[in-house]
């Protein structure tokens, strides 16, 4: 992969400054970069590492000097954050997986594959199952039964898609990777310990032995347009209605979404995050990582939770929370800082403490 300076920049809709005709033929970070690479110097704290290598194009920020750093040309885009995105685009190798059926697949006559879809060693494609065409299903995956991909999907190594599930189009999922297991949906014959706590909030009442029936998974999982799901992500089927979550949502690596979970697009979920069954979640919402859900609740459009936040009621749209329980983030900060003054406030009151005991001795 080797392009010049101009064509980068035009594909990127940005500015470029110097000999357009340098030749790049890789990405890399300015200490790391060599004479044919493009050093991703996009703040001045990135340039400053530009000596270091032996880098003679950047992507800058707006108002750099090139020259000044040393080099003979620059690419300026109008947001250096954004047009990583191009430029990664540019520049993946991909995975190389070879073109086709391999031999060692076993694709079931009943299965439906349209053109150019690949399917590589060890994959499964049982019957029933549509794949639309320019899919790529990776080595050892699993495509269930009646199960649609939609064009352009591409499947990692090992990932496993349930009988019945849905991905709309282009959308990627990463190494192992679990969509449309059973959703974790079990009762007890009577009124169970669990459901007499949550209704006293506390007191369990007398303690029985119980045992746990499975309730079957009915439903399926629908999977918008332009989703990714990261590795190791599980995504259980709904119990009745399918588990759906919207267009151009992002899950990363190790998340868990519950049965009957519904999320709304363009949603971003990091890494560890779980959400319990049947919780309802809006559009555009943003969950830091090993953020948790409590189930059967509401969490409106456009809402931040930072880091290790656990929701547990309804969340009205707009709010930005952190905390154990789920608070707004600055009540959050104004705790917490007061929860570190307590150390030095105890230790005032004890001293008041001994002067007033003193002076009430002596008088």
């Amino acid at each position: 992969m080797t392009y010049t300076i101009e064509t980068i920049a035009r594909s990127l809709g940005a500015q470029a400054f110097g000999d357009l005709s340098l030749e790049i033929d890789a990405v890399a970070e300015p200490q790391d970069a060599g004479t044919r690479d493009l050093a991703l110097a996009m703040k001045p704290a990135f340039a400053e590492r530009l000596p270091e290598g032996q880098a003679l194009a950047a992507v800058l920020w707006e108002g750099a000097d090139f020259e000044a750093l040393g080099l003979k040309a620059a690419i300026v885009p109008a947001r250096p954050r954004y047009a990583l995105s191009g430029l990664s685009k540019q520049f993946d190798h991909g995975e190389s997986f070879p073109k086709g059926v391999h031999p060692s697949a076993f694709v079931d006559p009943a299965a439906e594959l349209g053109v150019d879809v690949t399917v590589g060693p060890l994959a499964v494609v049982s019957a029933g199952a549509r794949i639309g065409a320019g899919s790529v299903v990776g080595p050892q995956s699993f495509i269930g039964a009646c199960a649609t991909l939609g064009e352009g999907c591409f499947l990692r190594e090992g990932v496993r898609i349930g009988a019945r599930t849905t991905l709309g189009a282009r959308v990627i999922v990463q190494p192992g990777a679990v969509i449309g297991g059973d959703g974790f949906s079990f009762v007890t014959p009577e009124q169970s310990a669990v459901e007499r706590t949550r209704a006293s909030l506390g007191d369990q009442g007398e303690g029985e032995s119980q045992h746990w029936e499975r309730i079957n998974s009915l439903g399926a999982v629908h999977i918008g347009d332009d989703c990714e799901i990261g590795a190791n992500a599980c995504i259980d089927r709904g119990t009745v209605r399918d588990t759906k979550i919207g267009a151009r949502t992002k899950l990363d690596n190790l998340v868990h979404i519950g049965h009957n979970v519904v999320i709304g697009t363009d949603c971003l979920i990091c890494g560890q995050v779980g959400m319990a069954g049947s919780s309802t979640i809006g559009n555009n919402c943003v969950f830091a990582g090993q953020v948790g859900l409590n189930d059967n609740i509401f969490v409106g459009d456009n809402v931040i939770a930072g880091g290790a936040t656990k929701i547990f009621t309804n969340v009205p749209k707009g709010r930005v929370l952190l905390g154990y329980p789920a608070v707004k983030m600055e009540t959050h900060v104004e705790s917490y800082k007061a929860i570190r003054r307590l150390p030095r406030l105890f230790k005032q009151v004890a001293e008041l403490q001994k002067a007033v005991f003193k002076n009430a001795e002596n008088d």
